[in-house]
């Protein structure tokens, strides 16, 4: 159970929520956990719920309080809300922003300010752990290269030439990921990104964990009342989370990339985890797929306190965090919106 700014996340499966009066009571096997006065709530989000009682959901309903639920992975499943006149607000200040593209601009920086930036302190961060095992001149070469950018980012009011400034910046970033790669390099080595298919181990596992990153913040972003296909950066495409791309960009090196660096320098997964199919395209196995979950869920729980919000939180509940700034941000409570930036 944790309570961020005015949303209560239940984490834990078997919690049951019930309405005592005007407050919520969080039980578990019939042991009561806690209390939270509903006033308090602007929304409840739980992952892998046991349940909620047909009178807390009315009371949500009544009162305009999103009561969200979420599988045990994140997977977004159903919300429950009021009147939906916050909603349509917060909507259509979204869609107005969209479709302006130098006010698109203007937000869409701080999500590729913050994805330059993180990029430069995995670089920075393995020139501190691992001196002797990689290039450390070519390492600060590139990281003050990404330095350079970060002023050029936040003076962009214009999409093309964002797009542009981050492209160049993704490239110096991966000319140097297959040296952070310190284990199994027979097995394991990168040359370039490639996708659709992958055609190696370590594009297939980026592949597969941006994938599962998108849906993580796909899910943040609906249970807030954003619409999570209506982006700023990313413009609008049928079927395309436009703006789940487009948050997620900031996470990519420090959940993503970070996260597959592990598995492949701890061992975590191997060769054997890997097939090859008959066009080339490079995928897990069923047994790969299976380690490769589990680490990502235990990954999901490791604590870390919010760089913005100064409170401990779990890595799973970052995208929830930064969809509800974002949110604050729309609605006009925030003068910016302030990206995840990992030290």
């Amino acid at each position: 159970m944790r309570k961020l700014l005015n949303t209560l996340y239940i984490t834990t499966p078997n919690i049951y929520l019930t309405l005592k009066g005007e407050t919520v009571v969080v039980t578990a096997d019939e042991q009561e956990l806690g209390r939270i006065p509903l006033h308090n709530l602007e929304g409840i989000c739980t992952f892998g719920y046991a349940g909620a009682s047909p009178k807390l959901m009315h009371a949500c309903a009544e009162k305009n309080i999103a009561l969200t639920f979420l599988d045990v992975r994140g997977k977004f499943l159903a919300r429950i809300i009021g009147e939906s006149k916050g909603n349509v607000v917060l909507r259509k200040t979204q869609y107005r922003i969209s479709d302006n593209e130098q006010e698109s601009a203007k937000i869409a920086r701080n999500f590729i300010f913050a994805k330059i930036a993180n990029q430069k302190w995995l670089l920075e961060r393995a020139t501190r752990e691992n001196p002797m095992r990689i290039d450390v001149p070519e390492f600060k070469r590139i990281s003050l290269k990404l330095s350079e950018d970060l002023p050029k980012i936040l003076d962009c009011d214009d999409l093309e030439l964002l797009r542009g400034l981050e492209g160049q910046a993704a490239n110096a970033y991966f000319q140097l990921f297959d040296q952070m790669i310190l284990q199994q390099k027979e097995a394991f080595y990168f040359k370039n990104r490639n996708r659709r298919p992958p055609t190696d181990n370590v594009n297939a596992l980026l592949s597969f964990s941006y994938t599962l990153l998108a849906k993580d913040v796909s899910a943040a972003l609906e249970a807030v009342g954003l619409d999570a296909y209506v982006g700023f950066l990313h413009r609008d495409r049928p079927g395309r989370a436009s703006l789940a791309l487009d948050v997620m960009e900031e996470l990519r090196a420090v959940v993503a990339d970070r996260f597959v660096l592990k598995l492949i320098n701890k061992k975590m997964v191997m060769a054997k985890d890997f097939v090859q199919k008959e066009d080339g395209a490079v995928i897990l196995t069923d047994e790969g797929r299976k380690k490769y979950l589990q680490a990502w869920q235990e990954r999901k729980q490791e604590p870390l306190t919010h760089p913005f919000l100064k409170e401990k939180i779990n890595w799973g509940l970052v995208p929830h965090a930064q969809a509800m700034l974002l949110a604050r941000f729309l609605r006009g409570d925030l003068d910016q919106y302030p990206p995840f930036l990992w030290k």
